[in-house]
């Protein structure tokens, strides 16, 4: 049986150390394995800086996150490359979002280790997610705005409930249908539709003149 080989490597142009994975067979190095490995590579270098945000988001911690994302990149080219590609994103999407409830769940084992210590979570030391994309072309006004604007939003999600905010990142920041965002989140269609809803209410609320 053929064995995959994932490499790991800085994708150029980022300014910081995210990831590309490639896929490989072994022995096998056909025009197909090629161009399925050419496609794998393509849709992770179109999907990283979404991907991280939206992780950064959940945990607060950029380290943390390039790790789940890294994570999430080897396990869908291990396990999932020989899908079709128009399921990678969906698939991708729900590792990822595993990777962050897992991570969240071993935050509260150790942070109610550290509190027989007297020591709880400190949020001092968190750089703020980046500001919103691309401004080219906007005046210094336009882009301030657009910057206050994405960090109330940031500050916002935060505030959510995790699968709420799961729900809307995914439906709004990726732009994944109902049945693909059931998929990254393991849940119902149907629970997809209320997760969102309830998520888009009180954002609506919270953050008023910036919705």
């Amino acid at each position: 049986m053929d064995r995959a080989i994932v490499e790991i490597r800085a994708w150029p142009g980022t300014e910081a150390s995210v990831f590309a994975v490639s896929c490989t067979r072994e022995p096998s190095t056909g025009a197909n394995t090629l161009q399925r490995e050419k496609q794998l590579n393509q849709f992770l270098a179109g999907v990283e800086r979404r991907a991280l945000r939206i992780a950064e988001i959940a945990i607060r911690d950029r380290d943390e996150a390039l790790d789940l994302v890294q994570d999430a990149m080897i396990r869908l080219a291990n396990n999932y490359a020989g899908r079709a590609e128009a399921e990678w994103m969906p698939l991708f999407y729900r590792i990822l979002q595993n990777g962050i409830r897992d991570w969240h769940r071993r935050a509260k084992v150790r942070n109610r280790v550290l509190s027989w210590f007297g020591r709880g979570s400190s949020d001092d030391d968190y750089d703020p997610v980046a500001e919103a994309p691309d401004p080219t072309g906007r005046g210094p006004d336009e882009q301030l705005q657009s910057t206050e604007a994405m960090q109330q939003l940031e500050r916002a999600l935060r505030d959510l409930p995790a699968r709420q905010r799961e729900a809307f990142m995914l439906r709004t920041f990726e732009g994944l249908d109902v049945a693909a965002t059931a998929i990254a989140m393991g849940c119902s269609g149907g629970s997809v539709k209320t997760h969102y809803s309830r998520a888009v209410h009180t954002l609506r609320e919270n953050l008023g003149e910036h919705w």
